[in-house]
C-alpha cells in the first residue's frame, strides 16, 4: 500500500486529513516510483491522481472533490505563487525537502472549468547522470555521434517528441565535450527553462516577458567568443537563421526542433525559409530520438504479440525468437515495465545527403537516401530490443509511428 493510501485510510477513519502531510505523502509516492511527474486533476466526482511511470500515466488514487482548493493552496504555497489568484496559470520551482531526498519540484498550476490543475515535474539530482554510454545507443550510432561532437564546426540538431529526451541527450553530449576539452573550451546555452546546472557552462533562461528570446539571446553570444553553443528549441525563422548562419562560421552548434523524423528536419528548415545551399553546408547531422519502456526483469514470461504486428516482422526472425514481456508484479507497479532506453536514428550529412537537400528532395525520398547511406531506422533499432527481449512489440508501436517503418 502506497504512503497515500496509508494515511488517507488512518486519517479518515480520525479527526480528518492535514493537507501538507498528504502533499508530502503524494510526492514521497511519485519519487519513490522514479515518476516524472506528479498530475492532480478535479473530474466530476473526484480529484484524479496520476503518476507519469516510464512516460505512461498511471492512477495513485482518487481523493474527495472537497480537499483541491487545500491542495492548489499548498502548491502555491510551496513555490511562492500567488495563492489566492485562481483564474490564471501560475509555474513555480520548489523543492521536496531533506526527508524526500531533495527532489527538485517544477509546479505548474492551471485554471479549469472545475477547479485548478496541478502538474508537478520531478527532478531528482541524484539519479541525473549525463554519459552518452548510458542512454541506451548501439556502439555504431554512439561512435557516430560523438564524431559529430568532436567537429569544430556545424549544426547538430535532436528532434523527438515532448519527453523523448532530448534535454538529456543534449546535456549528455555538452558533459562529453567538457570531458574531451576541459577548460580549453568555451560553451553557452539558451534555454527555456534551464533544467540542470551544469558546472563550467555559461547558461541562460530566455524571458519573453522581457522579449529576451531565443534569436535575441543567440545574437548577443556570438560576440562572446563561444565555441560551443547550446540552443533549447528552434522554434522559428529568426532563430533557425542565426542558429545556421553560427554553424558555417567556426561554431557547433547543437540544438533541437519538432520533426516527425531525422529527414524530416530538412524540410521543417527549408519551411523556415532557409536557402538549400546554406542549409547543405551548415546541417552536419539529425538525430531523432524516442524512449520505449524496458521489460521488468523480475516478472519476464514469454508470449505471442498480435498477429497484425507480427506481420511487421520478418518471417524468418519471427520463427527464431521468443518474444517476451513482463506480466505485471509489485516492483514495475503492475506495468510490465521497468525503466527505459532509447530508440533513435542518426541522419549523418554526407555529400550524397548534402546534394538531396540541395535539390529539396521530399522527406520520404530522403529518408530512403539516408538509409542507402547507412542510416539504421528508428524501426530497426526498436525491433532489435525487441528481440533481445528487452521491450515488446506493442511498445515499440506505441512510440514509433507506422508511417516511419
Amino acid at each position: 500500500m502506497s504512503h497515500t493510501h496509508r494515511y488517507v485510510k488512518s486519517e479518515m477513519a480520525s479527526h480528518g486529513i492535514e493537507t501538507s502531510v498528504l502533499v508530502d505523502c503524494l510526492l514521497a509516492d511519485a519519487i519513490e516510483a522514479r515518476a516524472s511527474d506528479l498530475h492532480i486533476e478535479p473530474w466530476e466526482d473526484s480529484i484524479s491522481v496520476r503518476m507519469r511511470l516510464n512516460g505512461v500515466l498511471t492512477e495513485l488514487i482518487q481523493l474527495n472533490s472537497d480537499l483541491m482548493e487545500k491542495l492548489s493552496g499548498r502548491f502555491k504555497v510551496m513555490a511562492s505563487l500567488v495563492s489566492y489568484q485562481t483564474g490564471l496559470p501560475q509555474e513555480g520551482h520548489a523543492s521536496a525537502g531533506p526527508n524526500l531526498g531533495g527532489v527538485e519540484l517544477r509546479i505548474s498550476v492551471f485554471p479549469t472549468t472545475r477547479g485548478e490543475k496541478i502538474v508537478v515535474r520531478l527532478f531528482d539530482p541524484s539519479q541525473r547522470s549525463f554519459d552518452l554510454a548510458q542512454l541506451g545507443f548501439d556502439s555504431t550510432t554512439l561512435r557516430a555521434f560523438t564524431n559529430l561532437l568532436s567537429r569544430t564546426s556545424g549544426l547538430i540538431l535532436l528532434t523527438g517528441p515532448t519527453g523523448s529526451g532530448k534535454t538529456t541527450v543534449i546535456y549528455s553530449a555538452l558533459a562529453h565535450i567538457q570531458q574531451r576539452c576541459g577548460s580549453s573550451i568555451s560553451i553557452s546555452t539558451v534555454e527555456d527553462p534551464v533544467e540542470f546546472n551544469m558546472p563550467r557552462v555559461s547558461q541562460a533562461q530566455i524571458n519573453l516577458a522581457q522579449d529576451f528570446t531565443y534569436a535575441k539571446a543567440l545574437r548577443s553570444l556570438m560576440r562572446q567568443d563561444p565555441q560551443v553553443l547550446m540552443v533549447g528549441e528552434i522554434r522559428d525563422p529568426e532563430t533557425a537563421a542565426i542558429a545556421v548562419q553560427a554553424g558555417l562560421t567556426g561554431h557547433l552548434v547543437i540544438s533541437t526542433i519538432h520533426s516527425g523524423s531525422a529527414a524530416g528536419v530538412y524540410a521543417r528548415l527549408l519551411n523556415m525559409e532557409i536557402e538549400p545551399f546554406i542549409l547543405a553546408s551548415s546541417l552536419i547531422g539529425v538525430l531523432g530520438i524516442r524512449l520505449i519502456r524496458h521489460n521488468c526483469v523480475d516478472c519476464l514470461e514469454v508470449y505471442t504479440p498480435e498477429p497484425a504486428m507480427l506481420r511487421m516482422v520478418p518471417e524468418e526472425i519471427r520463427q527464431e525468437t521468443q518474444f517476451k514481456r513482463g506480466a505485471g508484479c509489485k516492483s514495475c507497479h503492475g506495468t510490465g515495465y521497468s525503466g527505459r532506453t532509447s530508440v533513435s536514428e542518426l541522419l549523418v550529412a554526407d555529400e550524397v545527403i548534402r546534394e538531396a537537400a540541395l535539390q529539396k528532395t521530399p522527406t520520404r525520398a530522403l529518408h530512403q537516401v539516408a538509409i542507402q547511406q547507412g542510416m539504421q531506422t528508428m524501426w530497426q533499432c526498436g525491433l532489435r530490443t525487441v528481440l533481445a527481449g528487452r521491450s515488446t512489440l506493442e511498445e515499440v508501436f506505441r512510440v514509433i509511428a507506422v508511417d516511419q517503418l
